[in-house]
């Protein structure tokens, strides 16, 4: 399941209007607080999609019914990009535990790379709820190295692949690494992939402009 934030009004829209827009970028304390509100609202567009049970809780006046999650979802994100992100969807599942995966494009030629993961601190999540935080879906081989890494800490009960921007490509690359059952929320889906594997017109190197230039 694809869940496309762009195809209806909301106000998802004007955050990723300011995301993309190369005058505003140019504050990156704001460009953080984009990605953060963003992943607060998809973390609350996600919960939705989770599972609850009914407990009742006493109020000063009496008791009342609420639901509640039956258990906290594991959040993973991938350094450094996804962090802002990471922050919006832990301020709403504020006891969930946190995983941290370090992934990297080396390239080897101009139009050629391979992606690297060089580091993993995840707590067991086998049959559990994963949620995997990352701003750009390019062509989808950081996602799908990342998940394969992640799934030496156990098999998840439930995947969901969260990004502000996506490629066509990439999704339907990784409908075909990860499993059917996986759901996929998107703030955008940005029709052109470049050679270099850049999504255009997306909104540049999240990374980078939430955190400074690398070198």
């Amino acid at each position: 399941m694809i869940i496309n934030f762009s195809e209806n009004k909301s106000i998802v829209g004007p955050i990723l209007a300011e995301l993309r827009d190369v005058q505003i970028q140019k504050d990156s304390m704001r460009f953080r607080k984009n990605l953060e509100r963003l992943g607060e609202i998809l973390a609350y567009e996600v919960s939705k999609k989770l599972d609850y049970k009914t407990e009742v809780v006493t109020t000063p006046l009496g008791e009342a019914n609420v639901f509640q999650l039956v258990e906290q979802p594991i959040l993973a994100t991938i350094l450094r990009a996804g962090l802002p992100m990471h922050q919006g969807f832990l301020n709403v599942f504020d006891k969930a535990d946190s995983a941290f995966v370090s992934a990297y494009r080396k390239h080897i030629h101009k139009d050629e790379f391979e992606i690297h993961v060089e580091y993993v601190a995840a707590p067991t999540f086998e049959g559990k709820t994963l949620i995997i935080i990352d701003p750009m879906l390019a062509t989808g081989s950081s996602m799908t190295s990342v998940y394969k890494t992640l799934l030496q800490q156990g098999n998840p009960g439930k995947v969901f692949i969260v990004s502000a921007i996506a490629s066509p490509e990439a999704l339907e690359h990784l409908k075909t690494q990860l499993p059917e059952s996986t759901h996929y929320f998107v703030g955008a889906i940005d029709q052109e992939l470049t050679a270099q594997a850049y999504i255009v017109p997306g909104m540049g190197d999240a990374g980078d402009l939430a955190f400074g230039i690398k070198c």
